[in-house]
């Protein structure tokens, strides 16, 4: 809904598999461009993702450069993430809690349809980019005075941390963590205190807590 609602320049079809899931102010609205498809044939085009009958055909997507995220104050860097469903919930995270730009790296392409769907429309409004290695990006970056902080079990607490303005969050993969070059180059290291002995959390559900604090705690 966050894609109809806001994006509409963006939006070249809409698909429903019934009647009944759109109000009518935006039924109107896009009426010369929907069509009604069987649910079988939703389901094919979503490869299986969670579509709830309404599919969108918009216009390609356009990465932002380097350039233009480097003016940014917050940026999350991903090393190495491939799932879309992980990206896709923190980049949605991301746009709600006020980080500036997401970078993937160590990839070197992805499903951007389906990280859109997964992020609720927020890739849209995001600035994102995939970039293949990670040491030029935080290169980049930290010769313009970003301070880099890597998500690991064994960094300082981000409760009791405090931020510099310009900053970059960087999150490994699932089972893999940071790669050996992200640990060679990241500043700080911080971790989430867990409770009841618990050692990890979803890599998405850690991004949002890691970029809720990073949002506010700026010293």
């Amino acid at each position: 809904m966050y894609a109809l609602k806001h994006h509409a320049a963006d939006i070249k079809t809409v698909y429903l598999a019934k009647k009944g899931l759109l109000s009518q102010p935006l039924f109107d609205q896009y009426k010369p461009m929907i069509k009604f498809l069987e649910e079988k044939w939703a389901q094919s085009m979503s490869k299986g993702g969670n579509h709830q009958g309404i599919l969108l055909e918009i216009n390609d997507l356009k990465q932002d450069t380097l350039s233009q995220i480097k003016k940014s104050d917050f940026v999350v860097i991903l090393d190495g993430l491939t799932d879309t469903g992980n990206i896709g919930a923190i980049v949605r995270s991301a746009y709600a809690l006020g980080a500036d730009a997401v970078i993937a790296t160590g990839v070197r392409q992805l499903n951007l349809a389906a990280i859109t769907r997964t992020s609720s429309g927020s890739l849209l409004d995001m600035s994102f980019m995939i970039a293949g290695n990670i040491l030029d990006v935080l290169n980049e970056l930290h010769q313009l005075g970003f301070i880099s902080y890597g998500a690991s079990a064994d960094g300082e607490s981000v409760e009791t941390m405090t931020f510099v303005n310009k900053r970059v969050l960087v999150l490994g993969s699932e089972g893999e963590g940071l790669s050996k070059k992200a640990k060679t180059k990241v500043k700080e290291m911080v971790s989430i205190e867990m409770k009841h002995q618990f050692d990890s959390l979803n890599v998405s559900a850690a991004a949002a807590i890691l970029i809720h604090r990073m949002g506010y705690a700026i010293r």
